[in-house]
């Protein structure tokens, strides 16, 4: 009897409702109870709080709803995992076939190691969406640069190259829109002719590097995510790294969104981004020491000085890890071009040349004798050591470890960027890769703020004759009024004066 009241007391306390939902335990768990065991479900200790969240939405009479983006991305990315062409493929093993693309999930377990990665699932994906962009483009070579953050979207970057010969019709569509911007300049133009003309003259546009050459040596396609479409971006300009230089913003992941800032950007986020993946390109891509090599046949000195191209050393023989996490840093070089403050990677006079041509060194000295013509800017040469590298408040640019001193033996070398934080560099035998996981901003211990803007053009010369000259005071006004009747005053008197004298005589 004792017992019988001890579970009275017990489902009595389990039948007490909650003040908010107006249920009790006791239904709630005999609901849960009567659906496994009319549906015999499978596992249902393990789907339990499953059934249990189902049952709470019964009751409330809604359902859970699956948000309608990811079922858009599910349906995407199956497409990846389908296989193309299986009546008509090849028998011959792909191991014979040139493949452009890498073992993308080799060099992501290489980079596990060193603590950086998007997970083996979403490795994968993007993986397949490469093997995508290779299978619709005619590339030589295909690289997963990495994935900047977004506030909305993110953005996937995969590094390319054409076959020779391949570009040439995107170059062609890219003049075509370039003729008809200046079109358009030349009409807007003519509409203002009319009008009055300031006298103030823009400074001559700097022009761009063409697509092989400095910062736009490499082609770049990014998505949002793998299994959308690849979106190729347009060359960047030298306006666009100096205005990058800048400022600071957060991308949206839409590239036709505006970048709304001071100095004004000249462009979209596409160019935005691509202006910022040139920069991060440039400083954090670097290779093992004596990894390339420049050719031999060259005329150039063998420091590097005025070298544009380099060649993969045959002869390569790696380091060991300890060499290469030696704090020194002299064992690394940079293999893409440092970017000059005028925006390319190879100066140009604004002034006397308005293309890309070539400078003629004694030309060139001629002209920065003139005090008006610009400087030459000079930056390091092509596979430069990173010791040389700025400080980072004070500290290296690079900080260098192991990715584990338990078994050195299976090490990797671990190479992180402080001055472009999420830029990351594994080496191991002859594997070296370079990554970027990050929102793409450069470090920097202060809260950004923007330039102030110039000062404002003097409209006038200053001088007495356009100078506003405030307005006396009451008391100054008496003042002077009391200082002219007295001058008035002793004038009189001393005319006074002189007319007695004349009469005295």
């Amino acid at each position: 009897m004792a017992s019988q009241a001890i579970i009275d007391e017990a489902k009595s306390f389990l039948k007490k409702e909650s003040p908010d939902t107006k249920r009790n335990v006791y239904d709630h768990f005999c609901s849960i109870l009567h659906s496994v065991l009319e549906g015999r479900t499978q596992n249902a200790v393990d789907i339990f709080e499953d059934l249990s969240a189902d049952k709470k939405d019964e009751a409330e009479g809604t359902t859970r709803e699956i948000d309608e983006r990811e079922v858009f991305v599910a349906k995407l990315q199956s497409s990846l995992f389908e296989k193309t062409n299986i009546e008509d493929a090849d028998p011959e093993p792909e191991d014979e076939v040139d493949m452009p693309l890498p073992d993308l999930m080799d060099i992501s377990y290489y980079f596990e190691q060193a603590g950086v990665g998007l997970g083996r699932e979403e490795t994968f994906k993007i993986f397949l969406a490469l093997k995508n962009l290779v299978d619709t483009h005619t590339l030589r070579d295909v690289r997963f640069w990495g994935k900047i953050f977004g506030t909305v979207k993110n953005y996937i970057v995969a590094e390319v190259e054409y076959r020779e010969g391949e570009e040439d019709e995107d170059v062609e569509e890219e003049e075509v829109e370039e003729k008809v911007q200046e079109e358009e300049e030349e009409e807007e133009k003519s509409e203002e002719e009319d009008l009055p003309k300031a006298d103030y003259k823009p400074p001559p546009k700097i022009p761009r590097e063409e697509n092989g050459t400095g910062c736009n040596k490499k082609t770049y396609f990014v998505c949002n995510e793998p299994g959308t479409e690849w979106k190729k971006l347009p060359p960047v300009e030298p306006a666009e790294i100096v205005c990058a230089r800048q400022i600071k913003k957060f991308f949206t992941g839409d590239l036709n969104a505006p970048v709304i800032s001071y100095p004004p950007f000249p462009g979209l986020e596409i160019n935005y981004l691509r202006a910022q993946i040139a920069r991060i390109s440039a400083g954090t891509h670097i290779k093992p020491y004596d990894y390339y090599k420049f050719d031999e046949d060259d005329d150039e000195d063998s420091d590097g000085e005025g070298r544009d191209s380099f060649i993969l050393n045959v002869e390569f023989e790696p380091l060991p890890v300890y060499e290469l996490v030696d704090p020194s840093l002299n064992n690394w070089v940079h293999h893409m071009h440092h970017i000059l403050p005028q925006g390319r990677y190879k100066w140009i006079n604004p002034i006397t040349k308005a293309d890309n041509e070539e400078f003629d060194e004694e030309e060139e000295e001629e002209e920065n004798e003139d005090p008006d013509e610009p400087q030459k800017e000079e930056g390091p040469p092509l596979l430069n050591t990173i010791n040389h590298d700025s400080l980072v408040d004070g500290f290296p640019a690079w900080s260098a470890a192991r990715s584990s001193d338990l078994i050195r033996a299976y090490s990797v070398a671990v190479l992180k960027s402080n001055t472009w934080p999420g830029a990351c560099t594994f080496g191991f035998d002859k594997k070296f890769e370079n990554i970027y996981i990050g929102f793409g901003h450069k470090y920097s211990s202060e809260n950004y703020s923007p330039p102030p803007p110039p000062p404002v053009f003097e409209e006038y010369t200053t001088d007495l004759e356009v100078t506003e000259v405030p307005d006396p005071t009451v008391a100054d006004e008496q003042a002077l009024l009391a200082m002219q009747q007295e001058q008035l005053e002793r004038e009189a008197e001393e005319a006074e004066m002189e007319d007695d004298e004349e009469d005295d005589d």
